[in-house]
Parts: structure tokens; sequence; C-alpha cells
């Protein structure tokens, strides 16, 4: 119990203390988490058959993806964040479109593709909020970068 509420803290603080950058790079970690779950309930069982059993669960997987994607949509800031803004928008959108032609067809190609397309805008996210970390730590200033895109 002790050790949960210690994980449980240190998650918090961890978020509460993230910059802007860090904390969308951490939701596209959680998108690929779910996306990763999702893929290995879907994988074939040694008959060749998807387990109908664990379509709940890939549901439950992939709703979640949904949920963080509709969060990064939110997240946005149109007025600074101009063109890319509206770009990641409408990749966003049809990510959530693509989530949920998968879920209806338990389509492992599209989340894959997804989950792809997700990984590289992660690692993107994560060098540049790397890159901010450092230069704000240089400058002493504490702020972070501005999710606008």
């Amino acid at each position: 119990m002790a050790y949960t509420n210690a994980l449980s803290a240190y998650r918090e603080t961890r978020i509460k203390t993230a910059s802007q950058g860090q904390l969308v790079v951490m939701l596209y970690d959680e998108a690929l988490k779910h996306l990763d779950r999702s893929l290995e309930l879907l994988s074939l069982n040694a008959s060749g058959k998807k387990d109908p059993g664990k379509i709940e669960h890939v549901n439950k997987a992939i709703l979640k993806t949904q949920d963080i994607i509709t969060e990064l949509m939110v997240s946005l800031d149109f007025d600074q964040g101009g063109e890319i803004a509206k770009n990641l928008f409408s990749l966003y959108t049809w990510f959530n479109k693509e989530l949920l032609e998968a879920n209806i067809n338990q389509d492992r190609r599209r989340l894959t593709i997804i989950r792809n397309m997700i990984s590289d805008l992660r690692a993107a996210w994560s060098e540049i909020a790397g890159k901010n970390a450092v230069g704000t730590a240089a400058a002493g200033d504490a702020g972070g970068i501005n999710i606008a895109g």
C-alpha cells in the first residue's frame, strides 16, 4: 500500500512540475501504451482466430487512446500555433476517425499506422521539449513551451 501511494505521489508531482512540452510527450506515451495494449490483445492466438473475450478490453484501450487524442486537440492554441496547430488538429481528427473504424472492425493495420505516426510525433515533441528544457535552464527561466503545435 505504501508503495502504491508513493508511486501515485511521484506521478502526480511529475505531472504538476512538467513543462507543457513534457506534458504533450506524456500524453503521447500514454496513447502509445494503450495502442500497444490493443494491438497485443488483437494478436492472433495459436488457432489463428481472435479471442472474442478480449474485444471489450481492446475497446477500452482504443477509447482511452481517443480520449488522449481529444485532450491533445483541445490543448492546441490556434492563435499562437497558426498553421501548425491547424494541421495537428486535422491530424488528430483523422486519428480519432481511424481509431473509431479500427475499433469497429478490430483492424490491426489501422492501429499500427496510427501507433507509428503517434510514435513519430512523440519523438519530435520529446526533442523539442528537451531542447527547450536546456534553453530555459540556461536562461534561468522556469517557463515551458507553448503547445500551440
